[in-house]
Order: structure tokens, then sequence, then C-alpha cells
């Protein structure tokens, strides 16, 4: 994956000095990670997938239908298809009847469209073959997954997000333009074999040679890179989970030696994240298709309504406690995780790469939020101040746009620590699931920019957040609150320093007997304090819910 190099050499709250190497963008960035003339015209409706993978051959065969609207009245003729090489495009149709001529370069296919009326609907039929990239580290690397279980059976699988999914079908790649009216995923398999894909079973057909073909539909939106096959020895489980908006059906899909595994341990997670999120995020955003957990074989992936999981069975990340704290230790990182990837990167999905802390700060924060939600604010303060030692500051979270480009991997922990220190910030649980809620039904299986999430959520919260977004999301800075308290401890005094102009964010402090709300500036400025409220103010507990850089002065050093 590819990141800005961005120093920030130094900044105050007035100056700002941008220290940037410079990094070349190729031809081929441009064209998958922006839209262009042969983008623009046409809108997805929907997707149809055929793939055919040979396991011995690591290659497959394959058939992309893909339905779209035209959305403007003038266009240049031509379409840009993405297909990663070394796959080959065999030929092309329109609307079943007519071949379209093509021009596969690189990583992207130019085809001659035939004209079309501004408003109307068509298809085009892409038939395909070759080897795919094959995913060494997955999910890190993307590709084609080819191995094998524990018991020394074929296993296969997909993992692309970065990557892109025109690593493996023909697509529009890019995360903008989702499938309105959804997708089907038709994978032909031999006969021993199982293959789930996203959505629900809609059907199974012996062909009679060896093989079976499962078709599974998806009734809602879905990203490119979220539909994916799983191949193997599966055998499922179903139950229903009583929701908020009625019955949820909840599928696991499993090897089969991992059958009695689900009783024991994913069942008991998954209803409990369900409860959690639900509560934080509102209602699951896909009761139409379903929840399923699908045993992978890497570490796990958001797959919309076909969460990849490869955990081990086993709580923490992979048995490890990413914030050292223990919290980690009580509940299963990969199913909390990519299951809140539902409500944030799957519901609410980032139309450029560059945006994706509103997936991966979200959803780090859901973590945090799974924890209080069991086992209060306390651990939860603990838990988020824990991961804050995995933050880089290398880069600024957002990238570049328009290439492809993701920022920073500060984007998890960094992003969740911006959204601990608002929701401090705030003081009010009832208000913050309010936004969490307001973010999920505004942007209900919706593309959004970080403007749009951004401004919505101050409007949600009551307060303009602007620039405490641009603090974290844009620069590497982390500001310092500077406090000091007059000879008496009447009086407290304070501001903020090494930050951006107009940084704003309120602090509000508060235990058991006293609480106290401040809204610093760069200017210094001070308020009325009794003793139990000076008491408050301390470096370890300002730091712990905040993240800041905490200095407590003295009166003569002013």
């Amino acid at each position: 994956m590819k990141y800005i190099l961005l120093l920030l050499a130094f900044f105050t709250c007035t100056s700002i000095i941008f220290a940037q190497q410079t990094k070349t963008f190729t031809h081929a960035d441009t064209l998958r990670g922006s839209l262009n003339a042969n983008r623009t015209w046409w809108d997805v409706q929907r997707y149809d997938l055929t793939v055919q993978p040979d396991y011995e051959s690591k290659t497959i065969t394959g058939k992309t239908v893909i339905t779209y609207k035209v959305v403007s009245k003038s266009y240049p003729a031509f379409m840009q298809i993405d297909l990663q090489q070394p796959l080959i495009i065999d030929s092309i149709s329109f609307n079943n009847h007519r071949s379209l001529n093509f021009k596969q370069e690189e990583n992207v296919c130019i085809v001659n469209a035939p004209k079309q009326v501004y408003n109307s609907s068509a298809a085009i039929t892409i038939y395909y073959h070759g080897k795919p990239k094959e995913a060494i580290r997955p999910p890190w690397d993307g590709g084609w997954i080819w191995t094998k279980d524990s018991l020394d059976r074929p296993w296969m699988s997909v993992a692309c997000q970065g990557l892109g999914a025109s690593v493996w079908y023909p697509c529009k790649d890019y995360q903008g333009d989702e499938p309105d009216k959804g997708a089907s995923i038709t994978i032909i398999v031999p006969d021993s074999l199982m293959a789930v894909g996203n959505g629900r079973l809609t059907n199974t057909q012996k062909k009679g040679n060896g093989t079976t073909s499962y078709t599974w539909s998806i009734v809602n939106p879905i990203n490119n890179y979220n539909i994916i096959p799983y191949i193997g020895f599966y055998k499922n489980k179903a139950e229903v989970y009583p929701g908020l908006k009625g019955n949820l059906d909840v599928n696991y899909w499993v090897l089969d030696y991992n059958y009695p595994k689900i009783e024991t341990k994913l069942a008991p997670d998954v209803n409990r994240m369900l409860k959690a999120f639900e509560y934080w995020f509102g209602p699951y955003p896909f009761y139409e298709d379903g929840y399923k957990l699908v045993d992978a074989p890497h570490l796990g992936m958001e797959h919309q309504s076909a969460v990849a999981y490869g955990n081990g069975y086993q709580n923490g990340y992979h048995g490890i406690d990413l914030s050292g704290t223990g919290w980690g230790m009580k509940w299963d990182f990969i199913i909390v995780h990519e299951s809140g990837h539902e409500w944030f990167a799957n519901n609410i999905t980032t139309k450029d790469l560059a945006d994706m802390w509103v997936h991966e700060g979200f959803t780090n924060y859901s973590e945090t939020l799974f924890i209080d939600y069991y086992y209060g604010k306390d651990a939860a303060d603990e838990y988020n101040y824990g991961v804050r030692k995995r933050i880089q500051n290398d880069k600024p979270i957002i990238a570049h746009y328009g290439v492809n480009e993701e920022g920073s991997g500060d984007m998890y922990y960094k992003g969740g620590n911006m959204l601990h220190t608002i929701r401090h910030s705030m003081n009010d649980d009832a208000k913050f699931r309010n936004v969490l809620h307001g973010l999920n039904k505004i942007f209900y299986h919706k593309t959004v920019t970080t403007q749009q999430i951004e401004s919505t959520f101050s409007k949600l919260a009551g307060f303009d957040y602007n620039k405490v977004f641009d603090q974290y999301l844009r620069t590497t800075q982390i500001p310092t609150f500077e406090y000091y308290f007059n000879n008496d401890s009447s009086k407290v005094y304070y501001r903020y320093d090494s930050c951006v102009a107009g940084f704003n964010l309120p602090i509000a402090l508060h235990n058991d007997t006293a609480n106290i709300k401040v809204y610093p500036t760069d200017e210094w400025k001070n308020s009325a304090v009794n003793k139990q409220q000076a008491g408050l103010f301390t470096k370890e507990g300002i730091e712990k819910m905040y993240y800041l850089n905490v200095k407590a002065m003295s009166a003569a050093a002013q």
C-alpha cells in the first residue's frame, strides 16, 4: 500500500512549516485512483460475477457482467475497465449480443462503447482468464490465496483491500462507485468443495462434470473489494439474532473440523458484538443480506455480510493484547474489529482511499466502545491509552487524493485516540452516541468524503470540531495543553501550544465529587476553581482521556 512521504518539520499555533519529500505518481496511479472522462459517464448498478478456479494450476476463468446507467449526456464513447495483469480479457459483449472492440494495456482496458441514450441502462459482459497475482502474506499483500487447511486439503479465497478488486475480476475499481442494486457471485468448484460468498445462497447447481456452482446474491450496495469467494471444506450453522430491526439471520461457515467451536467460541462473541455495536452505532446495516462469519486462510477482513475470520479461535489479536493492559484479552479482536467495519467501511464508505481514516479510525474506536459497553469507562480509557504507544506520527493520516493512495497507518490508533479525545470533550455520551447513530443513518449505504463526515459530526455534536480534525488528521504534531494555578489555587490558567491556528478542543474533567469544563485556545485564559476542581488538573489524568501532551507550569514561569 502506498503512503504519503510528508513530514512536518515544525509548527506552532500561528505558523506551520512543511518539509515534504516528493513522491512520483504514475499515470496508472491516476487512472486507478481518480475519476476521468472514461469513468464518469457511467454509474455501476450491479455486478454479476462468475469464477472457476483451478487449484493445481493456480489459474481462474471468469465472467463479469456489469450493469450500468448512463449518467452523462455527452461522453467520449470509451469505457475504462480495470483488470490487473497478468489476467487477460478474452472478449467483451454489449447487452449480450454485440461484440465490442477493446485495448488492454497494463492494468486498464479501454473499451469502444456504442452510442447510448442519457439515463438509459445497459450491460457489458467480460470474459477473462489467467493466473491472478497470488497473495503471499494475506491480507497485507493482496491477491488470490491458494493454500491448504490443517488436513492438507485445498482452501482458497481472496484478499484485495488496497490492491483492488481488479486483481481478480474486471470492474470499475474505484471505491466511490458501488453497485447500487447489489451483486451476485457464482463460484464453480469441484463437487467435494463448498463455496461461500457474500449475501445469501440463492442457487446450487450440479454441473454433471464433477463440479458444482454456488450462487450468492447481495441485495445491498457493496464495496468492490468486499466481494469475495471462500472455497474449502465448509460446514454451516445458522441462528437468529433478535436485533434492533427484527430478526437478523446469522450464519457461521467454518471448516468442518472447527464446527464444535461455533457454540463455545464464535456464537457467544458474535452475539456480544452485535449487542454492543447496535447500541453504539444503530442497527446492523445489512439485515437483508444477513451476517456471516467465515473461516478464512488469513487473519481477517471486513468482507461485507461475510466477515473473514482467521484469529485461531482465541481472544486478543492472535493471542496478543495490543494495548498491553489486559483488556484486549477479554474478547476476540478479529470478530469485534472486522465486524465493526460493517458500520464504518461497508455502510459508510469513503470515495477516495485518502480518506480511509473514516473506515479505520472509527473501527479502531469500536474496540474501545466494546470494552466500555461490557467493562466500563475506566477500562475503556486504559485500553485506548494503551494502544496510543503504537502511534508513529510519521506522516499525516490523510493522503494525496486521486492517486489510489492511503495515508499513514496512524489512521487506526491515532484515529481512535482522536475520537476518544472528542468524546471526552463532549462529556455527554448520549449526544456522542447520537452522533454515531446519526452518521450511520444519514450516510446509510452511501459513499462519502472526509469533509462530509467532519462537518456532519460537528453539526450533530453541536460544536465546531473542524480545527480538531485538522490537527489530528492533517498534521503530525500533538498539541500541548499548558496550565498553572495562581498562588492560592483559586484560578487555573491554561492554553494550547504546538497546534494549528484555531485549535479549540474543550477539556472536560470530572470525578465523583467535582467537574469542570474549560475552552482553551492558543491565548492564556483562566477559570475560577475550588479545591476539588483544581485537583482534577493532573498530567496523568488528562493524558489518559485526551490525546494531548500536558505540561504543568509554575506561575513564576509566565
